[in-house]
């Protein structure tokens, strides 16, 4: 995995850690690591895109795809276009991103179809 310029303010062990215990072999592992991965790059752009006019979405996308690991040059342009620091935003919203991947990981109860009650 690459370096991007949101890898400072993101903490993923328990999110790893429960990877690590979902997946069943070597392959599950990487291609779990890959979807969560991807999961969490959409979800970045989408907040970051979220906190920028419109007019500027262009000009974001063209910097983090010249240069995604350029921390400084990124939150600059955010900063700037949004008017208002967003690394504290971006933040929280990576909590709760971690959150809702690892209720996606957890281990669910089985619950029958016919009665809709847990079989454990």
């Amino acid at each position: 995995m690459s370096k991007l310029f949101f890898d400072n303010i993101i903490v993923f062990e328990e999110v790893e850690s429960a990877i690590k215990n979902a997946a069943s072999s070597t392959e599950e592992l990487n291609e779990l690591r890959g979807l969560v991965d991807g999961i969490i790059n959409h979800k970045v752009v989408e907040k970051v895109l979220d906190k920028l006019p419109k007019e500027h979405h262009e000009g974001f996308l063209t910097l983090f795809h010249k240069c995604p690991h350029d921390e400084v040059a990124v939150f600059e342009y955010i900063n700037e276009k949004s008017g208002r620091d967003v690394r504290e935003e971006l933040e929280n919203d990576l909590k709760s991103i971690s959150s809702d991947i690892l209720h996606e990981l957890s281990p669910k109860d089985e619950v029958s179809g016919e009665t809709g009650v847990s079989k454990k």
